[in-house]
């Protein structure tokens, strides 16, 4: 196996609810892997279809991973974890479920002949990005898989690793299969993102992966989430974040209050005790009503990024950042067209962000 060399440690074989063969336990001789254990399972299938009653904008998902080392003490894909015997805290961030063979899963599912070629969205429970991918490496696989299929696809990652693929998101592009990609970068603010993203790489990283994705013709944005009123949300926060968006050419900005459901409240309020206990009161008066800010709470952010956003790069509002890679495509692959010309296919609107 390509990561076989990376082994220091293998445990006896663990048993995880939902997958019938026993799961390989390895580590790695890694600093950013201390204490994490990487439960490797083969998967049945990894095309998630989305609940009907979803509201996202997607209909199919795939997530080669379970469990996150990001550790954002805000992630709501935390309570997933439950399912498979963790906690949603420490076990989230430390106990990792690697689905060695996603790449092959996918290709099988992808090239079946019922297969509608409906749009697959990548990174919608946990980051298919973490810090692991730079080991086990699935992600190529199946962009292979996507592009090979024709399949219309988008990755919302927090992670400049993306570029490590670029080369093959330009090729599925270049076949004229729509391909989209969004960075989520919460905060420009150094002491905020270090508190609640203690294992991401830096925001300018992010952003700097947003600008070469767009020079290469990836229509590329940023999805500004979670807000976290008396965190990230001031004025003085957000107008070098958004800024710096313009110039990377950003096609979109979204933005998305906290949610705090189930076991993420728990994990969210224990942080939020030891490192910001002066907001404690406040937290507890917005969400008495349940998982979601008050409506007037979300007006309010709403506002704020479309009052910090109001010369936002080509293509937020218009589609004309669509337009201007469509144009780029086009000329790539020796088209004669004037950009003018080329059909508009707007850029759909940010994913929600599980993490």
């Amino acid at each position: 196996m390509r990561w076989e060399h990376l082994e220091i440690e293998r445990q006896q074989a663990a048993t995880l609810p939902g997958y019938r063969e026993q799961a390989t336990v390895r580590r790695f001789d890694a600093p950013e892997a201390l204490d994490m254990r990487f439960y490797e399972v083969r998967a049945k299938t990894v095309l998630n279809r989305v609940p009907p009653k979803s509201q996202m904008p997607f209909r199919w998902t795939i997530n080669p991973y379970r469990g996150c080392s990001h550790a954002c003490v805000f992630c709501f894909a935390r309570p997933t974890h439950t399912y498979l015997g963790f906690d949603a805290g420490r076990d989230f961030e430390r106990e990792i479920v690697v689905k060695v063979n996603a790449p092959e899963a996918a290709r099988a599912e992808l090239s079946r002949p019922r297969w509608r070629r409906e749009h697959v969205a990548m990174g919608t429970n946990t980051d298919p990005y973490q810090w692991v991918e730079s080991k086990y490496r699935l992600m190529p696989g199946i962009w292979e898989a996507l592009r090979d299929s024709d399949t219309p696809c988008s990755i919302l990652t927090k992670s400049p690793l993306l570029l490590r693929d670029a080369d093959l998101m330009v090729e599925i592009a270049d076949r004229g299969i729509p391909v989209y990609a969004d960075l989520s970068i919460p905060t420009w603010d150094e002491r905020a993102w270090r508190a609640t993203e203690p294992h991401t790489p830096s925001p300018k990283a992010r952003m700097e992966a947003v600008a070469e994705l767009n020079r290469r013709g990836i229509p590329t944005g940023i999805l500004v989430a979670p807000l976290m009123p008396g965190i990230n949300d001031a004025p003085h926060q957000l107008a070098p974040l958004l800024e710096a968006a313009a110039e990377a050419g950003a096609v979109q900005i979204g933005g998305i209050g906290l949610h705090l459901r189930g076991q993420v409240r728990d994990v969210f309020m224990e942080w939020l005790r030891s490192a910001r206990p002066d907001l404690v009161g406040l937290y507890e008066e917005l969400y008495e009503g349940g998982a979601y800010l008050p409506q007037h709470e979300r007006r309010r952010l709403a506002r704020l990024i479309r009052a910090e956003a109001r010369d936002p790069a080509p293509g937020n509002a218009t589609g004309e950042g669509t337009q201007r890679f469509e144009a780029l495509r086009a000329q790539r692959r020796g088209a004669a067209e004037r950009p003018e010309e080329v059909k508009r296919t707007p850029a759909p609107a940010a994913q929600e962000s599980l993490f």
